[in-house]
């Protein structure tokens, strides 16, 4: 896949075959291989990634209502119930729609009650650090909790711990608690750094927690845009491609594509080939296979919003690793 014909390919299920068949059959308004798809999903960090990816193609249908109602009884549609429900709140904060605060309320309590049927399952809490997004102004006690160490901003620190007592170092609550502290007082990104070193410092190998700090340095990156001449510097800088090297040792070595986030791929590819480590960048390409994500090659653009010009960065970016290697 190295020649000029390649053609990369956006699936939010990336490598996870089974997921792409149960996605399609949702887009087409069927819900049994997603019904049989969870009820062999066989641990709790893939569950959740499963979850967070059918519920953003289910929200804009009646699909899991009708599977709900075919099977009443179904732990697993009451969890895609409350997936739903969360996506359509966020969906419409996000749009400034007027049903905001009742999708929230409704949201919140299919949390709760999701957590009372399924005790064991990250999910609901995971689904709780969404919501905290809607609080802008942090009027819930739960939602400006003291952090658990130094130079950590109040946040929805019991409900993280929640998830992690469930599922510990879960891949999309701590993606979830990230975005909560991008949602606060405007300023420098320090919190977040500081967040996801932390979080990183006490993730086990092969967690993709490891990954954060790079999700941190696209921001960074994206909001000093306007130096264009230095932004190149901002990717061989030493604290960035530590970051690169950290993720690519800690993380990517241990790593199954199948299992592991495209989004998760395709920035550590980025981030070594924005380094300059072509080597190290073309074994991930060669993981990343088709399955491209649009982020963060945009934010390399003049134009993030244009698709087009992202996955020209992407190929260029691959193709020069690859040539590196070869």
């Amino acid at each position: 896949m190295a020649g000029g014909d390649f053609r990369p390919v956006y699936h939010p299920a990336g490598h996870d075959n089974a997921l792409r068949v149960a996605v399609q059959d949702l887009r087409t308004g069927r819900w049994v291989s997603m019904a049989q798809l969870l009820a062999r999903t066989d641990d709790w960090g893939l569950w959740t990634q499963r979850t967070q990816v059918l519920a953003a193609v289910a929200a804009g249908s009646d699909v899991v209502q009708a599977w709900r109602a075919e099977e009443p009884h179904s732990v697993a549609a009451v969890v895609m119930h409350m997936r739903v429900s969360v996506k359509r709140a966020v969906r419409a904060h996000r749009a400034g729609h007027p049903r905001t605060p009742e999708l929230w309320q409704e949201a919140w309590q299919a949390c709760r009650t999701t957590a009372g049927i399924s005790p064991a399952d990250p999910a609901p809490w995971v689904c709780l650090l969404a919501l905290s997004l809607l609080d802008e102004h942090r009027q819930m006690e739960e939602h400006r909790l003291a952090p658990p160490g130094p130079m950590l901003p109040h946040g929805p620190w019991g409900i993280l711990a929640e998830a992690d007592k469930r599922d510990p170092h879960n891949r999309e609550a701590y993606h979830r608690m990230l975005q909560f502290v991008y949602a606060g007082p405007p300023g420098p990104p320090s919190g977040a750094a500081n967040f996801v070193h932390w979080a990183a410092g006490s993730a086990p190998p092969g967690s993709a927690v490891h990954v954060l700090p790079l999700y941190v340095q696209v921001e960074r990156y994206r909001r000093e845009r306007g130096q264009e001449r230095a932004l190149d510097l901002h990717w061989v800088a030493e604290d960035a491609v530590r970051d690169a090297h950290h993720a690519l040792h800690t993380w990517f070595r241990y790593a199954d594509p199948e299992r592991s986030s495209p989004l998760d791929l395709n920035h550590l590819a980025h981030a070594l080939w924005g380094a300059l480590q072509f080597d190290e960048a073309a074994r991930v390409f060669d993981a990343i296979g088709r399955y491209w994500t649009t982020l963060p090659w945009a934010h390399r653009t003049r134009d993030p919003a244009d698709q087009a010009l992202a996955e020209e960065v992407f190929l260029q970016a691959r193709s020069r690793s690859l040539a590196d290697r070869n």
